[in-house]
């Protein structure tokens, strides 16, 4: 064999070697995106599922999520719409998440809106967000919009920070509190700081949020980093933007607030 058809046959071998080197790297590929999506898809649905909005509020209901490369979707059927919207939330702060489409149906025996059984369900939700006051041991009562309190306080100043959360919830008209102050007081400041995730936190947030009357009309955006929540949006004056950031920083597992809400002009 000649020196140029050796030099032929090793430009050959050569090519070869460099396409099955390509033929592999393209098979690996091929082989791990898919492996790597459907990890990412299976921490996401795994996350949902031992959220604390999850395990709180929506274990008791029939809510299904799947994740395909991060595309949510959640499904299945609640009682009642304030867990529908908590639960796309939850969803929607997850990291990895892409999109969510709630597809989750509201059962045709929901409570009318505003009506007596509306209210008390977001009076109880209301107070279950805060930690400074006792919400699985307040009693409500609803009749025709007056909302009465019973059950027992830690003290006057958890009893009237009850009250003042209550009043301000949308569809309240009037709040007659009739707790009862404990026999050794103790201070809800000192409560101990709940570990909570982030996307828990945030659907919290903005529960909170449009619950209450004076800040229902917010359009706020909220996102929550290790405990510390950021929130912004357009405030009519500096008291909405101030009652904002008091209301968010007493939600179970916030550790501290940045208000980058601005006030109109």
């Amino acid at each position: 064999m000649s020196s140029t058809e050796v030099k032929k046959e090793r430009i050959i071998m050569k090519e070869k070697h460099l396409l099955a080197l390509v033929m592999a790297a393209v098979l690996l590929l091929a082989i791990n995106v898919p492996a790597r999506a459907s990890e990412t898809d299976d921490r996401i649905e795994s996350s949902f599922l031992n959220s604390y909005v999850y395990k709180m509020y929506l274990a008791d209901e029939q809510i299904k999520i799947s994740s395909i490369d991060g595309s949510v979707t959640l499904s299945g059927v609640v009682q009642v719409d304030i867990h529908k919207m908590m639960a796309q939330d939850t969803a929607e702060a997850l990291p990895e998440v892409e999109s969510v489409e709630n597809l989750i149906i509201i059962t045709e025996d929901h409570p009318a809106e505003y009506s007596d059984m509306w209210v008390n369900m977001k009076v109880k939700a209301t107070l279950l967000y805060y930690r400074n006051v006792s919400g699985s041991q307040t009693e409500v009562e609803v009749s025709e919009g007056i909302v009465t309190l019973k059950g027992e306080a830690a003290n006057q100043a958890q009893k009237d920070l009850t009250t003042e959360y209550v009043k301000d919830v949308v569809g309240v008209k009037k709040v007659n509190n009739e707790m009862t102050i404990a026999a050794s007081s103790t201070d809800p400041q000192k409560t101990l700081m709940e570990v909570i995730d982030d996307a828990s936190i945030t659907a919290q947030v903005k529960a909170a949020l449009l619950f209450h009357r004076s800040t229902s009309a917010l359009k706020t955006g909220v996102t929550t980093n290790d405990g510390v929540v950021t929130i912004s949006s357009e405030a009519k004056n500096e008291a909405e933007k101030t009652l904002a950031a008091k209301l968010v920083t007493d939600i179970r597992g916030v550790t501290s607030v940045v208000n980058n809400m601005t006030v109109a002009n």
